[in-house]
């Protein structure tokens, strides 16, 4: 059945006939034009995403700051689970138009502080800035599909907005590697701020602020006591990472992992929640949905080290190895695009596959990665490309069902808050993913001994010990197929 008229905020898309999904469905006419401000935004966030990937050597280089490498990309997790969590509140507040641009402004104002960083900790604060307003405006795209479009078409929606990865991979390493490899690193960062301009055109012309009541659940009080304690949670694993001392960065894994149990367990007894309900339990479906898309996340942030040592073990330039590090998001975009279609067994072959092929690949990149000379440059490039295309294409062969049962199977009267809660999850396993890589990366010899030797030890433990995340997927999709949505 279409959307309730009255949650309606833009112009009025094209109707859709119950039980079709045809992508022309959702390309053509007023619902094509609704599909471009969506996901103009999502493609915005992950252009910065790969500009940052293969600048960063380049930035450190410059500026230093490599024992917080990582942390260039954990803060600006971090900062985006809670521009996330507070998303479906300002959009409650201020509309679809006025939340969307004031998320816009945001993360323009956190690109401007990056491109004029002088030091590491200025570059962290603009990369926080930059992460606040950037999940923002991932949290409204997801958020916004269930409001401006038909249910038919969900599925092809959440792919449209995945496959946005896909136009980043495109222009995010060009941008980056570009600048990077001419001396001028800080422009790629002044760059996306045209970009900030015509994006914020296109959102002020096509979507219109409500004029009645938001949902029930899009009115709530913000869950501080929530947010607060998972972005305590990563910080720990972080900070863990920048001691030499394994006591040290064993308790900052400890510490995390208490304050994110007690994150689920405020969770479970507030009135005043940050997922629906279901959602902190593993036994259920809509648990199991949700921590799929953590631990999926968790094995993509090994992207974030890959610039790195593709530059520093096999000679790439910042184009090359910003390209190469694109892969892993390439894969993601195809495999959604393509598994978007299916329904039935096809779909639950699908969730099995994907996460199989995740795990597959990143081990085989803990062997490829740390190689010099073994092997022919080219065949060593190659294969690093197709198992970086494997890692994300693995991720998005179940990416748009996962997400369509969270639409699914999200309570009575909790659609929103179940809407928004995708990018909350997803965020805290990138940003866990990235304080644990750092961890891992730092411990295994990034630091000491550092340089080749220390990269290709930091590389090998990374992909492997990561690829457990996936693993895990493997086992909780049983319960998922079995869900009835």
């Amino acid at each position: 059945m279409p959307v309730a008229d009255t949650t309606r905020t833009t112009d009025q898309p094209a109707a859709v006939q119950p039980g079709t999904a045809a992508w022309s469905d959702l390309l053509r006419g007023a619902n094509g034009v609704l599909a471009l401000a969506l996901t103009g935004g999502v493609a915005l966030y992950a252009v910065n995403v790969h500009v940052v990937s293969t600048v960063l050597p380049s930035v450190v280089q410059d500026i230093g700051g490599l024992d917080f490498y990582a942390w260039n990309t954990t803060l600006f997790e971090v900062a985006s689970i809670i521009g996330a969590a507070l998303s479906v509140r300002v959009l409650a507040a201020l509309g679809p138009r006025g939340a969307y641009l004031a998320a816009l402004v945001i993360f323009a104002l956190g690109s401007a502080m990056c491109a004029a960083a002088t030091a590491m900790p200025w570059m962290l604060a603009g990369r926080s800035v930059q992460g606040l307003g950037g999940g923002t405006i991932g949290a409204l795209s997801y958020a916004l599909i269930r409001v401006v479009f038909a249910p038919p078409l969900w599925p092809r929606a959440v792919a449209l907005v995945s496959g946005m990865w896909g136009v980043a991979t495109l222009c995010g390493p060009a941008l980056g590697g570009l600048f990077a490899e001419a001396g001028h690193w800080r422009w790629a960062f002044w760059t996306l701020l045209p970009l900030c301009v015509l994006q914020a055109l296109l959102v002020a012309t096509r979507l219109k602020p409500h004029a009645k009541a938001p949902p029930a659940d899009s009115a709530a009080r913000i869950p501080g006591p929530q947010i607060a304690l998972l972005a305590s949670s990563v910080m720990a694993i972080a900070a863990g990472s920048l001691s030499t001392s394994l006591v040290w960065q064993a308790v900052g894994i400890a510490a995390g992992l208490m304050l994110g149990a007690a994150a689920i367990a405020w969770e479970r007894r507030t009135t005043v929640r940050l997922l629906p309900k279901g959602a902190t339990a593993l036994g259920t479906a809509l648990g199991a949905v949700y921590a799929s898309v953590a631990l999926l996340l968790v094995g993509t942030t090994t992207e974030i080290f890959v610039p790195y040592f593709l530059q520093t073990l096999h000679g790439h330039t910042p184009l090359a190895a910003g390209y190469l590090a694109a892969a892993m998001a390439g894969g993601w975009s195809l495999g959604s695009l393509l598994s978007s279609g299916h329904e039935g067994r096809g779909v639950a072959r699908l969730l099995h596959a994907g996460p199989a092929l995740s795990t597959l690949s990143l081990l085989i990149l803990s062997i490829l990665m740390p190689l010099g000379a073994e092997l022919p440059v080219g065949m060593r490039t190659l294969l690093c490309g197709l198992a970086l295309a494997g890692v994300g294409a693995g991720v998005g062969l179940c990416w748009p069902h996962l997400l369509t049962r969270v639409l699914t199977l999200a309570p009575p009267g909790e659609g929103g808050t179940a809407s928004a809660a995708i990018t909350t999850v997803q965020l805290y396993g990138m940003a866990t993913g990235a304080a644990v890589a750092g961890l891992i990366a730092n411990a295994a010899g990034l630091l000491s001994p550092g340089g080749v030797a220390g990269a290709q030890s930091a590389s090998a433990w990374l992909f492997a010990s990561f690829a457990v995340a996936p693993a895990l997927v493997v086992l909780l999709t049983r319960r998922i197929i079995k869900a009835r949505v």
